[in-house]
């Protein structure tokens, strides 16, 4: 398949870049729904373990039985394919041809067909996001095994950044699975070869771990959540080890940068800044010119 997708990319260069355009489209009109849904899975889920934890260490039945009378109920599933999507002003259900990925949101002009409400720019715009990336991935690393994991990796930078826009938080649900595929395809050397995977995914955890304990040290303060720690061993066992400190530099410049703007701009300094949508725009950097830049770096350096 993968022959012959080459095979036509020679005779119509425009063919596998127009494919994944498409494509990820659709994923980013998935991903919308992820970044939406799996805070709240998460949250649920964690309400249940509270209580399950609180009846285990208390052995008090009608304690738990009470507060869980105080939470919010759920009866109905409510996951990544159920139920199906709904306008949050009106709650009726959207039709199929309305959540076509881009045209969808034009179709309907930005509002709900049902009740006229806007609907959040940001839907279209990770979509058409989401589909330029994927194309530039196919153009840049081809079609073949290594731009289909490059989509993939993309594709989950995509939703830890909105996760973590949205919530401050980066789901062990993302990264530790993507940790370890990271470390599996490169064992048959498809980005990188297994020992740069290994010593990507140790290097990029501890880094940023060490550098939260001398900050707390330090400050008495947590200046991030393991979350980023996690999110950085992924992208080492993507990328390798070489990859790590490019990543670091790019994601800090870019924090440093944006952080320092929005202070200048009127920003609560005592606000934390997530930092998992710079690690996830320095992760993509190096998916795919983190080799020549850093070629660039040695020979500027050092005219190796």
């Amino acid at each position: 398949m993968l022959q012959d997708a080459a095979i036509l990319q020679a005779h119509y260069p425009l063919f596998a870049p127009m494919v994944a355009f498409l494509f990820g489209s659709a994923i980013g009109s998935f991903i919308n729904v992820v970044a939406y849904r799996l805070p709240i899975m998460l949250a649920r889920d964690w309400q249940q373990q509270s209580l399950e934890i609180l009846e285990d260490a208390t052995g008090n039945d009608s304690l738990v039985a009470e507060l869980a009378k105080r939470l919010p109920t759920h009866k109905t599933p409510f996951n990544l394919v159920v139920p199906n999507s709904t306008c949050p002003h009106c709650d009726v259900r959207i039709k199929p041809w309305h959540n076509i990925p881009i045209a969808g949101y034009f179709l309907v002009k930005g509002r709900c067909a049902s009740c006229q409400q806007a609907i959040s720019a940001r839907y279209p715009l990770v979509e058409v996001t989401t589909a330029i990336l994927t194309a530039l991935v196919i153009i840049v690393l081809g079609p073949n095994l290594e731009g289909l994991a490059g989509c993939f990796l993309l594709w989950s930078l995509v939703a830890l950044a909105l996760i973590d826009f949205d919530t401050q938080l980066l789901p062990d649900d993302i990264t530790m699975p993507l940790l370890w595929i990271g470390l599996v395809i490169n064992y048959f050397g498809v980005i990188t070869s297994f020992d740069n995977a290994f010593w990507g995914a140790c290097m990029g955890y501890l880094i940023l771990w060490t550098v939260f304990h001398l900050f707390k040290l330090v400050t008495g303060k947590e200046g991030m959540g393991y979350g980023d720690f996690k999110m950085l061993a992924m992208l080492g066992a993507w990328l390798g080890v070489q990859s790590v400190p490019l990543i670091i530099v790019l994601s800090s410049f870019a924090g440093a940068a944006i952080g320092g703007t929005m202070i200048i701009l009127g920003r609560d300094k005592a606000k934390p800044i997530k930092f998992g949508p710079f690690l996830a725009v320095a992760g993509f950097i190096a998916l795919l010119w983190g080799n020549k830049l850093i070629d660039m770096y040695l020979i500027f350096s050092f005219g190796a």
